[in-house]
């Protein structure tokens, strides 16, 4: 099933020349038809960028529709709800993120990585407005919706189970210590890191970067092997 896509309709469909085929108008650009699949990604993308920016609560589905050029109409009837496409924004967020880990991981060497997961510069970038990682705590944070709260949670579990075949891949190849728990140790990188904004809130201002590099060393050492 397809549908087409407003944006790129014949604005002259309802002109003169509608009641009289033989009138000249100038061609306009080809209409193109999304399938099911390519129109639901379309607005799932488009999700993704207005929750991330303004959250589940403020975020609109009339500004989703708003961006892709269709009408709320049309994201209701492929998610339902707002509820709906919010949990499939944040289902899908982590499955990028996982994807992500997999093809940095294919380049540099897994403790490289974990550093700079770690790092200050890219936690603030992940809790930075427009960020995928708000997406995360304002669905955990959705008491008041059951089933977006679960999905926050199932997302933030599906993070942790990527961190950890991450974290087993360095203890294969020797980056890693053996006799770490993989899965403990994913849970810690996911508390250092959800945690930056209380740490930020909370800190003075003049010893928030010297913590925030202990943290990351001494979360570093905890899973590299003695002497590295």
């Amino acid at each position: 099933m397809t549908e087409l896509n407003p944006a790129e309709s014949n604005p002259t469909a309802n002109g003169p020349a509608a009641s009289n085929p033989t009138a000249s108008r100038p061609a306009g650009p080809r209409r193109t038809r999304l399938s099911a699949d390519e129109r639901r990604a379309s607005i799932l993308a488009a999700a993704v960028e207005v929750f991330a920016e303004h959250g589940y609560q403020r975020g609109k589905v009339s500004e989703v529709a708003a961006r892709i050029g269709v009408t709320e109409p049309v994201v209701f009837q492929n998610f339902k709800s707002k509820a709906g496409l919010f949990t499939a924004v944040v289902a899908h967020a982590a499955d990028r993120v996982c994807a992500e880990l997999d093809e940095a991981a294919a380049g540099v060497p897994v403790v490289a990585l974990l550093t700079e997961l770690t790092s200050p510069a890219h936690l603030d970038r992940l809790h930075a407005r427009g960020a995928i990682g708000v997406l995360f705590a304002d669905s955990v944070a959705a008491t008041a919706d059951p089933a977006v709260a679960e999905a926050g949670r199932a997302a933030v579990r599906r993070i942790a189970e990527g961190l950890a075949a991450l974290l087993r891949r360095g203890q294969a190849t020797g980056e890693l210590r053996a006799d770490t728990d993989p899965d403990a140790a994913a849970w810690l990188l996911i508390s250092l890191v959800s945690a930056r904004p209380l740490r930020l809130a909370a800190l003075p201002e003049l010893s928030r970067d010297h913590i925030e590099r202990e943290l990351a060393a001494m979360t570093a050492q905890l899973i590299a092997p003695p002497g590295d």
